[in-house]
This record gives C-alpha cells, structure tokens and sequence, in this order.
C-alpha cells in the first residue's frame, strides 16, 4: 500500500518520540526484574472482531527497539479477525519484548478501531459510488497512523494537513467577505506562490453552492455543510458536474445512506478518527 505521507523516515520519527514519551531513561520495571540475556517468545491476542490495522507499524516498531527480535505475522493488516484469533509471534530478547509491547498495542488498538468502524461506514454505501472521506479531525502527532488507519478499512484520505490542499470553510469565507472574494484572493495568492493546489469551498446553503459555481475559473471540489437531503439532491444537480461535491456534517450511520443516495462524490466523516472504539488486543507470554 503506498501511501505519499508514510515512509520510513516519518515512521521512526514517530516511534522515536512515542518511545522517548514512554520510556525515557529506561523500562526500569523491566530492567529490575528481566534479566538481560533472558530470550522468550509472545503471542498476539485478538480479543474482539472487526478488521485488523497496524500490522506494518507494529513491525517497526519491534523491529526499532531491537532489530534482533524475530516476528511471524499471521494476519495482515486489512484482515477480518474475531476473538481468538493469533496476529503475529515474537521471539527474542524478553526485555525488548516487553519495552514495545504497550506501543505496539496502543497504535494496533486505535488504528484497528478505526479501520474496525471505517470499514462498517464503507459497507453502508456499498453501490451508491459515494466515496467515504476521513477529516482532519485525528489526535496531534497520531493522525498518521489514523489516516493509515483509515485507507485499510477501506476508506479515502481528504487532505493530510493544511499544507496539501486549499479548504476555504465557513470562517475563511466570512472573514473573507464572501465565497467570491475568498476563491478570487486564494487564486492570486497561488499564482503569487507557484502552488498548484485543489480548491476547496464549503458552502452552507444552495445560495453559496451557486455563488461558488460563479467563481471566476471555477473550483475543484464543492462542500456541502450540515444540509438536508433534499437540498444535497438539489445542490448535485445545480453542480451538474461542474465540480466534485462533498457531503459533511454530523453524518451518522442512520444518515449516510440517504445522502450517498443524493449523488455526491464523496461523504467526510469525522467520526471515523475522533468516535471510534479501540479493538481489544493484547500481547501475551506463550
């Protein structure tokens, strides 16, 4: 799976700074009771069903405390699992063994949550052709993984950060002084920059939805906010295809349907990084 934000440097980077959070001068816990040239082996316990996530990352991770450490994977990342199930061995160092073992579960827990619920959203508009979007709605320094997370359970990344595409929401419009103005000052500035990015407008009403339609040279991607089915299936086809259209807003399991039903392209849900539940996962002695 090749994905432009992971790479090896951003993945040691990350498990460089979760180690340090977690382990600073040393797993003293560890040290005291473990002696150093003990070897010994765990298993990877599932103890719930849904879909397994951070398989690769937990590779990493074993692999950077201690390189000597030997893992059998069972299960890949994308995997359906229920409880029971093994996902990998580890064989090695028992004191390196136990120094990874609370970052490994921490990321493989959230990620496979999240891969967990964003592949139960997908299933909701199977055949619509509606596309389900992740948000920069993720946990500092995590959203990574949660964006990682995201792509196994099936679903699509919006933009990783600011940086990356152009989203003019309500606030930019309205300290802007209109959808008009904002697109006209956003275009000027990425011509001043040399930056080819997409635009973006978030609209509130089928009023905002044509003024953005009107934008000079046009805009890459309508959003459509917090609006009823009804005016979302008005908005698809005032759009006509001129731009890509996005549904948002506080879209449930209850409401995803009816909206992917409206035509729009694609469906940005929050939820998927900040509501999740955690998969219950362990790391056990064998």
């Amino acid at each position: 799976m090749e994905l432009s934000y992971i790479s090896e440097e951003e993945i040691n980077r990350f498990i460089k700074s979760a180690i340090h959070e977690d382990v600073r001068d040393g797993d003293h816990s560890t040290l005291a009771a473990i002696d150093g040239d003990a070897e010994d082996h765990a298993k990877l316990l599932i103890k719930g069903d849904g879909i397994i996530a951070g398989v690769q990352l937990a590779q990493h991770i074993f692999a950077y405390v201690d390189p000597t450490l030997q893992l059998e994977v069972l299960i890949e990342d994308g995997a359906a699992v229920k409880y029971g199930d093994i996902g990998l061995y580890v064989k090695g160092k028992a004191q390196s063994i136990l120094t990874a073992e609370r970052l490994v579960l921490n990321c493989m827990q959230r990620m496979s949550g999240i891969a967990t619920y964003t592949y139960q959203m997908v299933s909701l508009i199977e055949g619509t052709g509606a596309r389900l979007l992740d948000t920069r709605k993720t946990t500092p320094n995590f959203r990574m993984m949660e964006k990682w997370a995201v792509v196994i359970g099936g679903g699509v990344n919006h933009r990783f950060g600011l940086f990356d595409m152009i989203m003019l929401k309500d606030n930019h419009v309205d300290y802007s002084g209109g959808i008009t103005k904002a697109v006209a000052k956003t275009k000027k500035y990425l011509k001043t920059k040399g930056l080819d990015l997409r635009i973006e407008v978030e609209t509130r009403n089928l009023a905002e939805v044509e003024e953005a339609l009107n934008c000079e040279g046009g805009v890459d991607r309508i959003m459509l906010d917090n609006m009823s089915v009804e005016d979302m299936k008005k908005a698809v086809e005032l759009i006509d295809k001129r731009a890509e259209v996005e549904a948002s807003g506080g879209i449930t399991e209850k409401t995803i349907r009816p909206i992917a039903e409206t035509g729009v392209d694609f469906i940005s849900v929050g939820a998927l990084t900040h509501s999740y539940t955690s998969l219950d996962i362990s790391l056990k002695a064998v």
